[in-house]
């Protein structure tokens, strides 16, 4: 059986967090979470590019390293990785029908994220991985991967408002519920904040007396190249840098960071094993340069204001002039303040449908982005993502940028 058709049963529950189903159907499994040392992954944006990091790095340091992330781009299994290699199709589906049996008749029914967590869990155990890198699907507090005791580390990369209508109105709000996977006693590695989000995370630490670490964002040496200052002796990591834009500075800081709590504890890492695996480090789907039909095209999957403002801030460092975007969106997202981040006049806008997600209707954004930013050169709609980037190449020399969800960037791979 497919991934698709074992997952879809467990769809309809969508978003439900809470986190006394997982609890029980781990609990069913053998608790096959306190088998495995984690390091826990939270935050609005960064998450990923951290994990990459992170995984990169303890996979050169010799280490059997596994890796839980969410969502996929193309395939369910992206997100279980082991020291790089993904999981089989075949293992993926046999740990679903595994967990599948584990539900008790009177067990309350989990939701396709917990199922899936459970899995990871399971095979991450039976992998007798050594340490596993796990990122948070939503929130904090009552999300299905915050069932471990004690991480070795938790980390909080940014919070800004995102998920507002699961996670609450405000900013301070969000980030009570990101705070939730600070753990007793436990290092907590945090990125900068806005000012009410800091002054709630700082207290939760404090009240679980956690030690609370804000390393300085990582010094850009040339393009591509950075240094970071320890926290311990300020001693100085140079390492090259493959992700883009200037939020890795502070995203590679945060793992180098966490690295260091790690070696303090007697983890072995050398640092030729972090400069080799900064180097090494990829996260597809975000600012990254690819060719489509002999085009050089930048795609990312900014979904949120914060993520929009560090793609602008990437093209402005380029000074690339004006840009023809190509962008979809999910209708939950707040299509107006990505506009007014992405959009300058003169640019060119070619607006599609997200398929097989529920999309924004591409006339309503253009509408909107036409209020937005008058003096686009052009704002059009297309049925479909081909279409537009076959447009966009054919009628510019500008630049061409595809982003406003990871899920259209994922369709995009479908289509190379």
């Amino acid at each position: 059986m497919d991934i698709n058709s074992l997952l879809k049963p467990f769809q309809h529950f969508g978003v439900n967090l809470g986190l006394s189903r997982i609890i029980k159907l781990l609990e069913n499994l053998g608790n096959p979470h306190h088998k495995v040392p984690v390091i826990h992954v939270g935050g609005t944006n960064g998450k990923g590019s951290v994990c990459a990091y992170l995984s990169s790095i303890l996979t050169e340091a010799g280490y059997r390293r596994g890796c839980y992330t969410s969502p996929h781009l193309v395939h369910w299994t992206e997100r279980i990785t082991i020291n790089n290699q993904q999981i089989s199709s075949e293992e993926f589906s046999q740990l679903i029908l595994r967990v599948q049996k584990a539900i008790q008749p009177d067990d309350e029914y989990p939701t396709q994220f917990e199922v899936i967590t459970a899995a990871a869990w399971l095979y991450f155990a039976e992998a007798k991985v050594d340490i596993a890198v796990i990122e948070v699907g939503l929130g904090g507090r009552l999300d299905a991967t915050n069932v471990c005791d004690q991480p070795l580390v938790s980390i909080i990369t940014s919070i800004s408002r995102e998920h507002w209508q699961q996670l609450g109105p405000t900013v301070a709000d969000i980030a009570r519920e990101k705070a939730g996977i600070i753990k007793p006693g436990c290092p907590v590695v945090v990125g900068k904040l806005p000012p009410d989000a800091e002054t709630v995370v700082r207290s939760r630490a404090a009240e679980l007396q956690s030690l609370y670490i804000t390393p300085q964002p990582a010094h850009q040496i040339t393009p591509g190249w950075a240094e970071y200052k320890t926290l311990k002796n300020s001693h100085i990591i140079k390492y090259s840098l493959p992700l883009h834009g200037q939020i890795q500075l502070n995203n590679s800081a945060l793992a180098l960071a966490t690295v260091e709590i790690m070696q303090n504890s007697g983890w072995k890492i050398s640092q030729t094993a972090i400069v080799n695996g900064m180097s090494k480090t990829q996260w597809p789907g975000r600012m990254q340069w690819v060719n489509w039909n002999q085009f050089k095209l930048l795609i990312d999957g900014a979904h949120n204001p914060a993520a929009a403002q560090a793609l602008r801030d990437y093209l402005d460092s380029l000074n690339l002039g004006n840009v023809t975007w190509v962008i979809g969106m999910l209708a939950t997202k707040e299509h107006e303040d990505i506009f007014r981040i992405l959009l300058r006049g003169h640019d060119q806008l070619y607006l599609v449908p997200v398929p097989d997600h529920s999309s924004a209707n591409p006339v309503e954004l253009a509408k909107l982005a036409s209020e937005i930013c008058p003096e686009l050169s052009l704002c059009q709609t297309y049925p479909d993502l081909s279409s537009a980037l076959t447009a966009a190449f054919n009628h510019t020399n500008n630049q061409v940028v595809l982003s406003g969800s990871l899920y259209l960037i994922g369709h995009f791979f479908t289509l190379l």
